[in-house]
C-alpha cells in the first residue's frame, strides 16, 4: 500500500497578513511588494491558488490602516482596484 502525506492546510488570513507585514518590514519604508511575493512565501509551488486570499488579506490590512494598495505608483481604493497591484506600508504621518 502506498502512503500519501496529508494535504497541507490552507494558511489562515492572519498568517497571510503577517507574511505581508514581514515582507514589508524587510524592505525600505517606501518600498512595495507584489501580492504574489506573499503567496509564494506561504504557498510554495501552489502559490497561485492563494492570490485571492492574499489580496483579501491586503484589503484587511488597508482597512486597518497598516498598508496602502497601489497601482501605477498611486494609492487606489482596494474595492475599485483591478489588475496588478502593489502593497506598501502606510507612511506613519499619513492618515485616512
Amino acid at each position: 500500500m502506498h502512503e500519501t502525506s496529508p494535504a497541507p492546510s490552507a494558511p489562515s488570513g492572519r498568517e497571510l497578513e503577517d507574511t505581508i507585514l514581514e515582507l514589508l518590514a524587510q524592505r525600505d519604508p517606501s518600498a512595495t511588494i507584489c501580492p504574489s511575493e506573499a503567496a509564494r512565501a506561504v504557498g510554495g509551488p501552489q502559490w497561485r491558488e492563494l492570490m485571492d486570499e492574499v489580496r483579501a488579506a491586503a484589503r484587511r490590512l488597508e482597512a486597518a490602516g497598516a498598508v496602502d494598495i497601489m497601482q501605477r505608483g498611486e494609492v487606489v481604493d482596494p474595492a475599485a482596484a483591478r489588475g496588478p497591484l502593489r502593497i506598501r506600508r502606510r507612511p506613519a504621518d499619513e492618515t485616512r
